[in-house]
């Protein structure tokens, strides 16, 4: 695929919430509707127990669907997880019509809680978010980690670091709720017993580790996970820059999970399996033999790659994740001729004597991740 042109094609014609056919790979991109259960305890946290970030945005929401050029119903999937901090998914276009075509599944994006359309729409208007980020800097001595991009969610978490997992809490019972309508037959693009698998990127990663340690009504029992710029351990993930989080607001995230988070914070209804598969990615330490043992045990239902310059998610927290033997056997550590970093691992914009590097890179990292997954 050249992807750098693909990357321009696609997000010129692609609108969300508009279903449509894409030229030259016939591909169909279809919208589906879904609700969040708000009612579940993951949703309504705080320090007191009572969490009340009632977004309307992230209760009721759309997620595309890349649906491969032969309409019928279809017992395989893949389920794309993006990473922290996503606003929209150009990013995740190619990369989504590329899986699709080589392994002749549908690829669903799904969003992350409080993400992609999730969200208020002046979370990611810089007008409207003027006064927030001139405040935070200043705040700040004029840090310049602190962006529009990034400040809606350092704000956030700042405020309340607690976020953080409530969100993460939510979106794994999301998925649980999307993998049960699937697989009981009640999604119409799907059969009965359909086949789920993940790609996984960056936070995703971190979000579908936890999710296969959890297995809730064994709904993962089966799944593959291909995991990408992503499965590190949390305390040695470096999540500040100007595309994530700021400065102040890593530090606050970091030092509440590796110190202060507990059960307390949550209540005494999360003294569950998600609580201890979270608790057990948040440093090496945390529950080691069983955390590494499960990853080992998973065998040929895990691969993945990671990159050499990856300062945000590292392969020595992925070491520390899945155990050192396990993590070399699993997980390729690869490099690329050209510069490039964890959030824009594929870069579109440059020299032309680039675009060809760019492109056999994207193929490389994304045939290993369609030969893994179109079986």
């Amino acid at each position: 695929m050249n992807y750098t042109t693909r990357y321009q094609q696609l997000n010129t014609i692609y609108k969300m919430g508009t279903d449509i056919e894409l030229p030259e790979t016939g591909v169909r991109v279809l919208h589906y509707n879904f609700t969040s259960n708000l009612s579940s305890y993951e949703n309504r946290l705080d320090g007191n127990g009572v969490f009340n970030d009632q977004v309307p945005e992230n209760t009721s929401f759309i997620y595309p669907v890349f649906v491969p050029e032969d309409c019928k119903i279809f017992n395989e999937a893949i389920l794309l997880m993006h990473g922290l901090n996503e606003r929209n998914w150009a990013k995740y276009l190619t990369w989504a019509e590329y899986l699709c075509v080589e392994t002749n599944k549908p690829v669903i994006l799904f969003p992350i809680a409080f993400h992609i359309n999730r969200t208020p729409v002046f979370w990611s208007n810089p007008r409207m978010l003027k006064n927030i980020f001139e405040e935070r800097r200043k705040s700040l001595g004029n840090d310049r980690t602190v962006s529009f991009a990034n400040v809606a969610l350092s704000e956030r978490i700042s405020q309340n670091p607690l976020r953080f997992y409530a969100s993460g809490r939510q979106t794994l019972n999301d998925m649980a709720n999307l993998y049960n309508d699937i697989k009981s037959g009640k999604h119409s693009l799907f059969s009965e017993n359909t086949h789920i698998d993940i790609f996984a990127y960056s936070i995703g990663a971190f979000l579908s580790q936890i999710a296969f340690m959890t297995n809730p009504a064994n709904l993962f029992a089966d799944s593959k996970l291909f995991m990408f710029c992503g499965g590190s351990i949390f305390s040695s993930m470096f999540g500040q820059s100007r595309g994530i989080m700021d400065k102040e607001a890593f530090n606050t995230l970091l030092e509440f999970y590796e110190h202060d988070f507990s059960d307390k914070n949550v209540g005494e209804s999360f003294r569950d399996k998600a609580l201890r598969a979270f608790n057990s990615m948040i440093s090496p330490e945390r529950n080691r033999r069983e955390r590494t043992g499960f990853f080992k045990k998973m065998g040929s239902r895990l691969s993945g790659v990671s990159l050499r310059r990856d300062f945000v998610i590292p392969y020595r927290g992925i070491e520390k994740a899945l155990g050192e033997k396990n993590a070399h056997s699993k997980i390729d550590l690869i490099d690329f001729d050209f510069e490039y970093t964890h959030e824009n691992p594929f870069p579109t914009t440059g020299l032309n004597s680039q675009t060809k590097d760019v492109d056999k890179s994207f193929n490389l990292i994304f045939g290993k991740a369609a030969g893994f997954l179109a079986t």
